[in-house]
């Protein structure tokens, strides 16, 4: 495949997947503006909101989809991303906590019948999903799952990955910036490194440059991708832009941070910007950084 694979877009140069008055229109500028800037296939990603809400952004997705070739030619599929996360602060990042969701088979099996044959990729956190259960009604619909915004133990991580979660959606992030420096999220989930997959952003914010280089010396290559997690002000260079019900700040080096400054709110860097800071920080040659931005992505959407 020739060009960038992106799983995780919330949004892009100013149109954001989880708007309430999400459009067609809109949904095609944006595939429009991501071919441009060199994306082959991405996934767009609905984030927890309230039901209604996911379903509307979703079935809005699926109708862009299915209705205009040009932009199936670049959003491959849905990533939905929750409501079954950690409601815990924290891991719960920039998702509204008042949407998350417990296990709930009804809901998952609604989200999943309103994306269709488009439900690619779901993010739950493997505690909410007791024994597996939301993991395998996904993988019997041949959705992969990946485990995110979770405080996991190493049992709850076994009991998914048994009924075949297969990676971990932007490793590193969706956790508080403290934790007990022994055992947390991100060790646990390095014990399957070879078992699942992970995605990490690659902005120089999320993970910082001296983790980005141990992951790379500790994860099988094969096993490692990235994702932008881009949201509607990527493209848009610094400023303040309105994100749902919050304001977010992007700064000049695009670090994009809620209004507190406390924490990151997805990405405003591009799949482009992220190749550049893997060449010019991470020193990575063109056969690595074409594994981490194509070739492993894209195995994901030949899996589903």
């Amino acid at each position: 495949m020739r060009g960038y694979v992106d799983l995780q877009v919330n949004g892009y140069e100013g149109i954001d997947f989880n708007a309430a008055d999400l459009t067609i229109d809109e949904v095609e500028t944006a595939a429009a503006a991501m071919q441009r800037d060199e994306v082959a296939a991405a996934l767009p990603t609905v984030i927890t909101a309230s039901p209604a809400h996911m379903l509307h952004c979703i079935s809005v997705l699926r109708k862009s989809i299915e209705e205009l070739p040009n932009v199936s030619q670049v959003f491959r599929g849905i990533h939905i991303e929750g409501p079954f996360l950690s409601h815990v602060d924290g891991y719960i990042g920039a998702h509204p906590k008042e949407h998350a969701s417990p296990q709930n088979e009804a809901l998952l099996a609604r989200l999943l019948d309103a994306a269709g044959p488009w439900a690619k990729l779901l993010t739950l956190a493997p505690e909410i999903d007791t024994a597996g259960r939301m993991t395998r009604l996904c993988r019997e619909r041949k959705i992969v799952v990946a485990a995110g915004h979770s405080d996991a133990s190493i049992k709850d991580l076994e009991d998914c990955v048994e009924q075949g979660l297969s990676l971990f959606t932007h490793l590193g992030n969706g956790c508080p910036r403290l934790m007990d420096r022994h055992d947390n999220i991100i060790y646990r989930a390095l014990r399957f490194k070879d078992l699942i997959n992970y995605s990490l952003i690659a902005d120089g914010f999320h993970v910082p440059e001296v983790l980005f280089r141990n992951l790379l010396d500790w994860v099988p290559r094969e096993h490692l991708l990235v994702v932008s997690d881009a949201i509607s002000a990527a493209g848009l260079g610094p400023g303040e832009y309105q994100l749902g019900s919050r304001m977010v700040k992007i700064g000049e080096d695009r670090a994009c941070r809620d209004a507190s400054g406390e924490h990151f709110v997805g990405s405003a860097s591009t799949m482009a910007n992220a190749e550049s800071w893997l060449l010019d920080v991470i020193g990575l040659d063109q056969a690595t950084r074409n594994m981490l931005l194509v070739e492993n992505p894209a195995a994901f959407l030949v899996e589903s």
